[in-house]
């Protein structure tokens, strides 16, 4: 009797984790009934490139949540992410329309993402500050920088060599999605395929019994931090090559799409975690929904409330896998 109670809990479990793939696919279900050309390769091209940003975001959360375990409040978070890309667009724009090259631009961009990373590690592993709340400051206060080293104002691509990304071609595949493709390859390798990966997986996945082994816990997890920053730095570049140039405002929208990206991708894991190829697929499918949305007339602000709903609905199924469990 007991047996059939706990497979049946088990059952329960796994119904409730496949729910928010099912969701969204019947999303994307209802968008191509809805719209006869969405499943072209024109749109699959097009939903590629407008991932691309939200895949090198959730890239870089992925090691944030490997090396702080996968608990929404206490473990590893960073949503501060979107707002140090766009800090490093908002400084690439601005040194290049003042006439300096693209690599000091970067310098300075990569210097701007570091220095927030280190803050946040800071913070957290120094501290014992709550990851959610420390880089949810952080999120506000970048964007705060930014809004003041461009005056929250509109400032047009000078620089060729960033618009590649979107326009040129590498085998008929975009070179943006090319050079993506190879930043999560790496990324997989490094967090997966190596022994500094490893320990940062062991780390998050209990603490106690890291340190007990001799792990330094708290330097992989400043480590985590430092490599989330560092993938919105390279996010910058495809926020600039997107929006042909520096827009205020986007923050928000990449961070609502991470988020929902990261936590859809658990859906795609056997245990029902946070992986990053899961969240890569995740982000792939926002896009998807975001753009098929678009398609068939959906007002943005209708959009933005169905991504809301959806993380609400993702989280809280989430909440009730594991109880069931």
């Amino acid at each position: 009797m007991l047996s059939r109670s706990i497979a049946r809990h088990r059952l329960m479990a796994e119904l409730v984790g496949f729910l928010p793939l099912i969701i969204f696919l019947a999303l994307l279900t209802y968008v191509g009934l809805n719209a006869p050309n969405f499943m072209t390769l024109f749109n699959l091209k097009l939903v590629l490139m407008q991932s691309l940003p939200v895949v090198l975001l959730v890239t870089g959360l992925s090691a944030v949540v490997m090396a702080g375990g996968d608990d929404v409040v206490s473990g590893g978070i960073d949503l501060s992410i979107p707002a140090t890309a766009v800090l490093c667009a908002g400084i690439t724009a601005v040194l290049l329309a003042s006439g300096l090259s693209l690599f000091v631009a970067s310098l300075a961009a990569l210097a701007a993402a570091l220095a927030a990373g280190a803050v946040n590690a800071v913070l957290i592993t120094r501290l014992r500050m709550t990851p959610l709340l420390t880089t949810l400051a952080m999120f506000v206060a970048l964007v705060g920088i930014n809004n003041m080293v461009t005056s929250r104002r509109r400032i047009n691509l000078t620089d060729g060599h960033i618009g590649l990304l979107r326009e040129d071609f590498v085998f008929g595949i975009p070179l943006g999605i090319v050079i993506v493709a190879l930043v999560v390859i790496v990324a997989y390798h490094l967090l997966h395929r190596t022994r500094w990966g490893l320990n940062l997986q062991a780390a998050g996945g209990s603490r106690d019994a890291a340190e007990i082994s001799g792990l330094k816990v708290d330097r992989l997890v400043a480590q985590s931090y430092l490599l989330a920053a560092f993938m919105g730095f390279l996010t910058g570049f495809f926020v600039l090559a997107r929006g042909n140039g520096y827009s205020p405002g986007v923050e928000n929208n990449l961070m609502l799409e991470m988020v929902l990206a990261n936590f859809l991708g658990a859906a795609f894991s056997p245990r029902r975690v946070v992986t990053m190829w899961g969240a890569v697929l995740g982000a792939v499918l926002v896009a998807a929904i975001s753009i098929g949305l678009k398609t068939i007339g959906v007002n943005v602000f209708w959009t933005d409330l169905v991504k809301g709903a959806l993380i609400l609905v993702v989280v809280a199924l989430s909440a009730i896998s594991q109880r069931v469990q």
